[in-house]
């Protein structure tokens, strides 16, 4: 038996068992503009689409080669603010069970569990977008609403004609927004990355952006305020108001000027 045959067969084998271990998940329902649909995950990238009616859909895919797909649970938890769907491992996280709940409450650890989970998700017109994770890219085109953001190893990229605001540590960010209303701040800020920030001609902002190994560039006048610094800037533009915040400490900033 020839070393090709036995790498080819390897390979084979390796594909079949990621397929096999493939389950999907799927959920549908309305959600009142105005309300968000948060996507909460550890393992697995998030993307988010318009939708072309008026209710939210959501599937995700769950893989693994090694764990049991099937020990990762999808729960759909709906509340005064909208919908939450989760990514719930098996087991107890640090902090007790594992538990799906919205914003910064609930619990979650994976523990040796390798499943991954890729949620899709399309957001209607109005309705705010929440997504969340840890291991994987998030992306969000199109949108109506206000967009949320978070990552530890991924990139994000985003578009909404609303707000917006996005964090990761290990990738880039890339955001264009169609208002810049947003009440007192918002910021997009990365670790291992350029940040770069689209927003309307007629922005007015206080900006804070800092880099440490990289630029800051601005299609938009800056009146500076203190010491006059290439990888750290505070100033204003336009007449100010609410707060800006752009930081990374490994690539560059740029701030864009949109329609």
């Amino acid at each position: 038996m020839s070393i090709r045959f036995l790498i080819l067969l390897s390979l084979l084998f390796a594909s079949s068992t990621s397929v096999l271990a493939a389950q999907d998940f799927t959920w549908h329902g309305k959600v009142a503009a105005g309300k968000a649909i948060e996507i909460k995950g550890i393992n697995g990238g998030i993307k988010a689409r318009a939708a072309s009616g008026n209710e939210v859909e959501v599937t995700a895919v769950k893989r693994a080669r090694r764990s049991d797909p099937a020990s990762v649970k999808i729960a759909v938890v709906q509340h005064d603010d909208g919908v939450t769907i989760c990514a719930v491992y098996p087991g107890k996280s640090s902090e007790g069970e594992n538990t799906c709940a919205p914003g910064k409450d609930g619990h979650m650890d994976v523990k040796d569990n390798d499943v991954t989970v890729e949620f899709s998700v399309a957001v209607p017109a109005g309705v705010r977008f929440a997504a969340h994770t840890v291991n994987g890219g998030i992306e969000a085109n199109d949108l109506d609403a206000r967009v949320e953001a978070a990552t530890v190893n991924g990139g994000i990229t985003l578009s909404t004609r609303g707000t917006a605001e996005a964090a990761t540590v290990n990738g880039g960010v890339t955001a264009s927004l169609g208002q810049a209303d947003w009440k007192g701040e918002t910021e997009f800020v990365t670790v291992n990355g350029s940040v770069t920030v689209t927003l309307p001609a007629t922005l007015s902002v206080e900006v804070e952006a800092s880099t440490v190994n990289g630029s800051i560039d601005s299609d938009f006048p800056l009146l500076i305020q203190g010491r006059i610094s290439p990888r750290k800037i505070t100033g204003t533009i336009g007449s100010g108001g609410r707060t800006l915040k752009l930081h990374t400490v490994n690539g560059s900033i740029r701030l864009r000027k949109g329609t």
